[in-house]
C-alpha cells in the first residue's frame, strides 16, 4: 500500500473529523497531494489539495472555509481537517498523489490513491 488513509468516522452534523493520508516507500514532499470523495451514486469530486513547494491550498467551493489541508513532512502525512460538517459531506474521501496548479487538480495512471475512509455525517 503506497497511501493510507484513515479517520473516517460517523459524526454528527455541526462536528469535526480529521483525516490522515500516510505515505509508505516514498517522500509525500515531493508530491502534491490531493483530497477527493464519492458520495453514493455521485460522481468523485475533487476536495482540496496542498503543493508540495509552498504547501499552497486550494479548496472546492463546497468545502471553502470549513475544511483545512495540511502536511507534516517529517511525520509523512497530509492531512484534512473537517469543521461544520454537513449531512452532504457524506462520501467516501481518497487522497492521491496530484498534479496541481491553479485551481486545476488531476491525477495521472502514474499517480498513487489511498484506499478511502468512510466519512458518515448524520443529520
Amino acid at each position: 500500500v503506497q497511501l493510507q488513509a484513515s479517520g473516517g468516522g460517523l459524526v454528527q452534523s455541526g462536528g469535526s473529523l480529521r483525516l490522515s493520508c500516510a505515505a509508505s516507500e516514498f517522500t509525500l514532499d515531493y508530491h502534491d497531494i490531493g483530497w477527493f470523495r464519492q458520495a453514493p451514486g455521485k460522481e468523485r469530486e475533487g476536495v482540496s489539495y496542498i503543493s508540495s513547494k509552498d504547501s499552497r491550498t486550494y479548496y472546492a467551493d463546497s468545502v471553502k472555509g470549513r475544511f483545512t489541508i495540511s502536511r507534516d513532512n517529517a511525520k509523512n502525512t497530509v492531512y484534512l481537517q473537517m469543521d461544520s460538517l454537513k449531512p452532504e459531506d457524506t462520501a467516501v474521501y481518497y487522497c492521491a498523489t496530484v498534479t496541481a496548479y491553479g485551481s486545476s487538480w488531476y491525477t495521472t495512471p502514474l499517480d498513487y490513491w489511498g484506499q478511502g475512509t468512510l466519512v458518515t455525517v448524520s443529520s
